[in-house]
């Protein structure tokens, strides 16, 4: 079967190694999507331990529509009774990019049409009561190819269940493990967000070492799929907690919002890692370890004053962060020149979504202060974007 997972622009190379490194067949990568292959077991383990991706589809159709009428031929001869019952409630998604049929809501409305008369001729039936399991069907249309495919998830897979609080702007799960994964962060590493908010980052880092697979606390809209085989979840969540490690970890999140670091040790808990908190000011911050990783996201600014403010940060960031020995430092943000107020030019720049917002990953290699080259070594080559 032919699944795909949706992705923010600039993070399908992450979601491609993720699905490699379960063993399952990518067959293609384009912007903000990775098409792979496989059985319903594989797609049970994509939903369970992808932690960049934003959803999982499977695709029950594809075809070429220029016009609504090959729009409603095209959905109506996918065979619908093989995933659909007489009472499921069904809801049809769309989007559109770059086609003749541009119109979402009406593309919306002849495919529920589409799907609703072939089910009428399969079941022989002029009724569909639409009472029993809420199925997801999306609608996407790129260059007037459609394709047309089911939604695995129902929430999103940022929704890992652990996050049930929330401060200002906190940036997403699948961001957070994102920069997490391109800042090369191994257990062996000791770990720091000095502006963790609700304490995504670090949290994060945590399930990275312990290998955790990061949907394993919460359900999917294919577990309620009638035609799915009855094992293909309970196999990989099985597989998923064997595969579990009992890492030591060295992880710290610091804020100097009180209320911050309590949200952090309840998402914490929920999530089931320990971790280090303390509320501290990032301007206070001093480490004498060596070796480690410094992942952040602070204020952008969006507003004249607050832009002010943070620019002011951004410069004491530099005083602090310059200081560290043999860290990695990786920050988040949307300013248009942040290096030059920051004071360094970054060793490697990704650009990313935070939010509906551009932003750019800064990334600068450990700095140290004896031995320069020597140390670099398994951390860095890890943490090389792809």
């Amino acid at each position: 079967m032919n699944f795909f997972a949706t992705c923010k622009i600039g993070l399908e190379a992450l979601v491609s190694r993720e699905l490699r490194e379960l063993g399952i067949e990518v067959t293609a990568v384009n912007d903000a999507r990775v098409d792979f292959s496989g059985s319903y077991t594989d797609m049970a383990a994509a939903l369970l331990y992808l932690r960049t991706a934003e959803r999982v589809l499977m695709e029950v159709g594809s075809f070429t529509a220029v016009s609504f009428e090959q729009l409603y031929e095209g959905v109506r001869k996918i065979e619908w009774k093989n995933y659909l019952n007489k009472s499921n409630f069904i809801h049809v998604n769309g989007k559109s990019a770059k086609s003749a049929l541009f119109s979402v809501s009406d593309c919306q409305s002849i495919a529920k049409k589409a799907i609703v008369d072939s089910l009428f001729d399969s079941y022989g039936v002029r009724i569909l009561p639409e009472n029993g399991k809420r199925i997801i069907v999306e609608i996407g249309i790129l260059r007037d190819r459609v394709t047309v495919a089911l939604d695995c998830c129902g929430a999103g897979l940022s929704r890992r269940g652990y996050r049930t609080y929330n401060v200002p702007a906190p940036i997403s799960e699948t961001l957070g493990a994102a920069i997490v994964l391109l800042s090369g962060y191994k257990a062996e590493r000791p770990f720091i967000d000095p502006m963790c908010g609700s304490g995504t980052m670090p949290i994060e880092a945590a399930m990275i070492a312990a290998n955790t697979a990061v949907g394993l606390n919460r359900s999917f809209a294919a577990e309620d799929w009638h035609f799915m085989h009855e094992k293909a979840f309970e196999t990989a969540r099985e597989r998923a907690r064997d595969c579990a490690i009992n890492a030591k970890f060295d992880i710290t999140g610091s804020d100097i919002d009180p209320h911050s670091i309590e949200l952090c040790k309840k998402h914490a808990k929920k999530a089931g890692v320990m971790l280090n908190w303390r509320v501290s000011s990032v301007l206070d911050l001093t480490e004498t370890r060596s070796g480690g990783v410094l992942c952040c996201n602070p204020p952008y600014g969006e507003r004249l004053m607050e832009k002010r403010e943070a620019e002011k940060l951004y410069r004491s960031m530099h005083e602090v962060f310059s200081r560290l020995d043999g860290w990695s430092v990786n920050i988040i943000a949307s300013h248009p020149e942040f290096e030059r107020v920051y004071g360094q030019r970054a060793d490697k720049r990704r650009k990313l979504s935070n939010g509906g917002m551009v932003c750019t990953l800064y990334r600068y290699y450990p700095k140290y202060a004896e031995i320069k080259d020597k140390r670099r070594g398994n951390g860095e080559r890890a943490g090389k974007d792809e």
